[in-house]
């Protein structure tokens, strides 16, 4: 088995359009092709994919990924070919890992758990084994510049990992995703502090973000961990509480704190690095939760713990945090995409083994109309999270070259352009694929019937596990919040026409583009509506169905053109997820135009 090469659909993804502009980008012009020379050749491929069953002690691979990594150094590309080569490589390693390691560690890491010891999280033994697989594939700090030890991957690839990766445990995609803090701290740190944490990341240590207190869930402006300054040692010290904080005994914490005394809203605070070897910090409680049971989910404790002070002050909330937070609910949909496939995949097996009346149950109208669903969301979705990525990828490349030098007016023009769009498709990505993954996870349970109740069964724990997809990072709601500035301004709306626009159809889905074209201006209506609604908890109230039909219309298009160039693949999908589309957006903008402000007194809770 491997958890890559038995998806094409993932792979399929290389091809993205925005791809080739990317890779231009993330290597800038391929500089680093001559310091980095070295390159993973198939045949150091293989001997790694062979490595694995050569298992040490700790039931690890006995061969890091030296191979990736180059006798000489990093690999670095000297072109797309030789990039896109480099990307299937390490998917294809993160494969191995994933379906030979990770995912049959994953049911004894759901009943162990982590435990509380002394004040330090212990992690259940199967963690550590992923852990320590992981880190010898070099699967750490992979998204990093060479000269700090990383691989430099775009987040088009790191998504890619990531999806791999919680098909197997999404759980364990928690602890290792975390890296991608450094990203922040890549940003916003000192050029002393990227040499001094960065390649500790690359060499495969942990981290965490300390954002949420007992009092400050999803409203952060009011945290109050409080920051002050010490002179005498030329530090930060940090004090108070912490809680909710996955995978929170990490070895490198980014932590919002309250350095501004006698403030009370966001301006107030500021970013801090807190590195574990300092001490001052302890583990008071661990959570026992429905599921992810493998991720250690922390409150903490912090006396006069010693940290370091990343980027400015005051800023902490209002630019850092909405960075890391953008970056870590493209990470969710990314967790999300990967249970869908396995919630699919577990399904699927079920369906086709399971009789019942003479006859496999794959044969029934209402088992293959739940699976033919269930295929159209995770394929619709991974589109999705792959579109967004890209668009991150395109301006965060041309932020990290503004730093070198400075960009030209269309390159300026090219930044904007896609940050906005990043900004856009976030919410819709993490809000979609988590609602996706709960419906998809639940949809496997039916299938399997009673069976799917049994604790025995996998799709019990992918149950679990999903359910917290679409509440941490922000809930869906929250999701809806942060896209319908842009569905109201009629950015989507724009963004949709653009899209329909330039697709390019083969005559197998001209006619699923001409049905979702008659979506467009009924859409159009059902938002000219609510904007002419003077009641701001109407237009509050109405928001969740514009953001669904916004979604719904969005991937429709997505998956057209994905079946338009790889019809075998994403054939069907198109077709079962138009008709949804169709269904949805039609009821939706009923909904909409039958609307009286005045009824919302029935909804109210008494």
């Amino acid at each position: 088995m491997n958890y890559y090469t038995d998806h094409p659909e993932i792979g399929f993804y290389l091809n993205h359009p925005l791809m080739a502009r990317i890779v231009e980008l993330k290597e800038k012009g391929f500089a680093d092709a001559k310091e980095y020379s070295a390159s993973l050749s198939s045949a150091a491929a293989k001997d790694y994919s062979a490595s694995l069953s050569a298992t040490d002690a700790n039931n690890a691979p006995a061969s890091p990924l030296s191979f990736w990594r180059g006798v000489g150094g990093e690999a670095a590309p000297v072109d797309l070919g030789d990039a896109i080569e480099n990307y299937k490589q390490i998917l294809d390693i993160t494969g191995d890992v994933a379906a030979n390691i990770i995912a049959p560690n994953s049911e004894s890491v759901d009943l162990e758990g982590p435990h509380l010891e002394n004040g330090r999280m212990i992690y259940a033994s199967k963690t550590v084994e992923n852990i320590e697989a992981t880190r010898k594939a070099g699967l750490f700090g992979v998204s990093m510049p060479r000269r700090y030890g990383g691989l430099n991957l775009p987040n088009v690839i790191f998504s890619m990992l990531s999806e791999v990766i919680s098909a197997a445990d999404a759980g364990f995609q928690n602890i290792w995703s975390l890296q991608s803090c450094i990203d922040t701290l890549y940003e916003f740190g000192s050029e002393e502090q990227r040499q001094k944490y960065i390649p500790r990341i690359c060499a495969g240590e942990t981290m965490s973000m300390d954002l949420t207190e007992p009092d400050a869930g999803s409203d952060l402006q009011r945290v109050m961990l409080k920051a002050t300054f010490d002179a005498q040692e030329n530090c930060w010290r940090l004090n108070g509480v912490k809680r909710f904080i996955t995978n929170g005994d990490s070895d490198i914490h980014l932590v919002l704190a309250r350095s501004e005394e006698g403030t009370k809203d966001g301006r107030g605070l500021s970013m801090f690095i807190y590195d574990k070897r300092q001490g001052g910090v302890n583990v008071r409680h661990i959570e026992h939760k429905l599921g992810i049971h493998g991720s250690p989910t922390c409150e903490l404790t912090y006396k006069n713990a010693r940290a370091e002070l990343c980027g400015s002050t005051r800023l902490g909330l209002i630019k850092y945090v909405m960075s890391l937070m953008n970056g870590a609910r493209l990470g969710i949909a990314a967790q999300s995409v990967g249970l869908s496939q396995e919630a699919y995949n577990e399904g699927l097996a079920y369906a086709r083994e399971r009789a019942q009346f003479g006859q496999k149950i794959i044969e029934f109208p209402a088992v293959y109309d739940m699976l033919s669903r269930m295929k159209a969301k995770l394929d619709a979705g991974r589109s999705l999270l792959y579109q967004t990525a890209a668009y991150v990828d395109v301006y965060k490349c041309l932020e990290d070259i503004e730093r070198d030098r400075k960009l030209t007016p269309e390159e300026k023009q090219e930044l904007k352009k896609y940050q906005r769009l990043a900004d856009a498709f976030t919410p819709l990505a993490k809000g979609m694929n988590s609602e996706y993954a709960n419906q998809n996870a639940y949809d496997a349970i039916s299938i399997h019937g009673g069976s799917g109740f049994i604790m025995e069964y996998k799709c019990q724990r992918l149950y679990r596990d999903a359910r917290i997809f679409s509440i941490y990072e922000g809930t869906t709601q929250l999701q809806v919040v942060a896209a319908i500035r842009y569905i109201i301004n009629g950015t989507m709306l724009q963004n949709i026409k653009e899209m329909a626009e330039g697709l390019v159809c083969s005559d197998s889905v001209a006619a699923l583009k001409a049905r979702v074209e008659a979506l467009i201006p009924i859409y159009e209506e059902a938002l000219a509506t609510v904007k002419a609604l003077e009641d701001q908890e109407a237009i509050d109230f109405l928001s969740r169905r514009l953001y669904d039909m916004t979604c719904e219309i969005v991937m429709s298009l997505l998956i057209i053109r994905d079946a338009a160039q790889a019809p075998d693949l994403f054939g069907k999908s198109a077709v079962v997820y138009v008709g949804m589309a169709e269904e949805d957006v039609l009821g939706k903008a009923a909904y909409i135009k039958n609307f009286q402000p005045e009824s919302l007194a029935s909804f109210r809770a008494e």
